[in-house]
């Protein structure tokens, strides 16, 4: 008798499991449900819609037939119940939807911010993570001249860059000493700042929000800071990271184990029959929630394997991203700031042009690798981290991970080294 399978998220882990059930099962009913959007889309593609750079349709990976052709059911509806002894889910509207095997694959939302005068209601409060919250955004920008956007992220500079390039001026507020110190070093974090400023962006570092002031009609109209200041806006963009969206499970009939997430074991199962959970709502068995869209694609493809039959054990991948701070070329790969006492870090600039790398290394092996301003291939600098490579040879071969751009390469043998402390502090993502 073939199996129903139903996965609870249709963003890129709910969308690889489906897949992969599918390659495994060819007789199975496969359904994604989703009260985000009809379709799977790219969550990366938000700030290129927003910049008019991409309509919507283009922010989905597949083609819409793509789900009809492999036999995979959507549902539009939002999950209200779920009862694992009856193996039953409920959905808003009422209907009861069965299930042999389920995957939770609900994601992440925007994590909210507690302040004085921040309420469901205020009109001109955006986030930028789903759908809604671009709906929002082009809904407010219009009628925005200024804005502020409170975080230190990638996130928050998306959204920065979005407002910027519609005509709006923009405070960006930054609760630490310098920008993104989860992943900058005090010197990237200075060089990524200033190019936001060439991009007329007024960054204020170390400073917070402390209070917001709506008008008559109940939209923001202005902020006060935690260093005195009041900043008239019409658009407050709240981007501190993000937190598992699993609130919704607390009040089921059968939740599952939470903790910052659902918690999994290595095979990515859940505390309950039948069910399992991947992508940024899995807690790991080490405490981990990976909020990073390509292990959000791992966890998926493999839940959706284990669920089919061929369980194996997640295996978490060496860390990589990479991005555009404006005009920035960013790249990382690799342990940076959660690494063991005693590891060193050693950095070189250009003299003249914004351009660094920064490898992190304990002893003489290296653990991570930061760039700024060049473009770099990541699975070369992962295999090196995973050969553990000595420092000296990784110099010597940096070129070999330099990516061919139109207007070339970055010029290391102008850059000039010199041993960094590695500063260990918190910061938004």
């Amino acid at each position: 008798m073939s199996k129903a399978y139903v996965v609870v998220g249709n963003g890129v882990a709910g969308a690889s499991a489906a897949l992969a059930i599918r390659a495994r099962d060819a007789d199975a009913s496969v359904t994604l449900v989703s009260d985000e959007g009809d379709y799977f889309f790219s969550r990366t593609a938000l700030m290129y819609a927003f910049m008019d750079r991409l309509p919507r349709r283009a922010m989905e990976p597949y083609e819409r037939h793509t789900w009809r052709e492999k036999g995979i059911g959507l549902v539009r509806g939002r999950v209200t119940d779920l009862d694992a002894g009856a193996h039953t889910l409920t959905l808003d509207d009422g209907r009861a939807l069965p299930y042999d095997r389920l995957l939770i694959a609900t994601g992440s939302r925007a994590r909210r911010l507690a302040a004085p005068g921040i309420t469901d209601d205020l009109a001109g409060l955006v986030h930028f993570v789903t759908l809604q919250d671009l709906d929002a955004c082009e809904r407010y920008t219009p009628t925005t001249k200024r804005a502020v956007v409170v975080g230190g992220g990638l996130i928050g500079i998306e959204l920065v860059e979005c407002l910027r390039f519609h005509g709006v001026a923009v405070t960006f507020l930054v609760r630490e000493p310098w920008y993104w110190p989860a992943a900058l070093s005090r010197e990237e974090g200075d060089m990524a700042a200033r190019e936001m400023r060439r991009h007329g962006v007024d960054v204020r570092e170390g400073a917070a929000l402390a209070s917001v002031a709506r008008d008559a009609a109940g939209r923001v109209s202005a902020v006060t800071t935690t260093t005195g200041e009041t900043l008239a806006c019409e658009l407050l963009g709240v981007c501190i990271g993000v937190e598992a969206q699993v609130e919704w499970l607390r009040g089921v009939a059968t939740p599952p184990a939470l903790g910052r997430g659902v918690k999994v074991d290595a095979t990515l199962r859940t505390s309950l029959d039948d069910v399992w959970a991947a992508g940024d709502c899995a807690e790991l068995p080490d405490g981990r929630v990976e909020s990073i869209w390509y292990s959000a694609k791992r966890q998926g493809a493999l839940a959706g394997e284990n669920m089919s039959g061929r369980p194996r054990g997640y295996a978490p991948p060496v860390f990589f991203n990479s991005a555009k701070l404006f005009e920035l070329e960013y790249t990382t790969v690799g342990a940076l700031d959660e690494v063991a006492d005693g590891a060193e870090s050693l950095y070189a600039t250009h003299p003249t042009r914004p351009l660094s790398w920064r490898i992190v290394h304990a002893g003489d092996r290296v653990l991570g690798f930061n760039a700024l301003g060049s473009r770099w291939d990541h699975t070369v600098l992962t295999r090196w981290i995973e050969e553990e490579r000595p420092v000296a040879w990784v110099r010597e071969h940096l070129a070999r991970a330099q990516f061919d751009v139109e207007l070339g390469r970055a010029p290391l043998g102008e850059m000039r080294a010199r041993p960094l402390p590695i500063e260990r502090r918190g910061g938004g993502k």
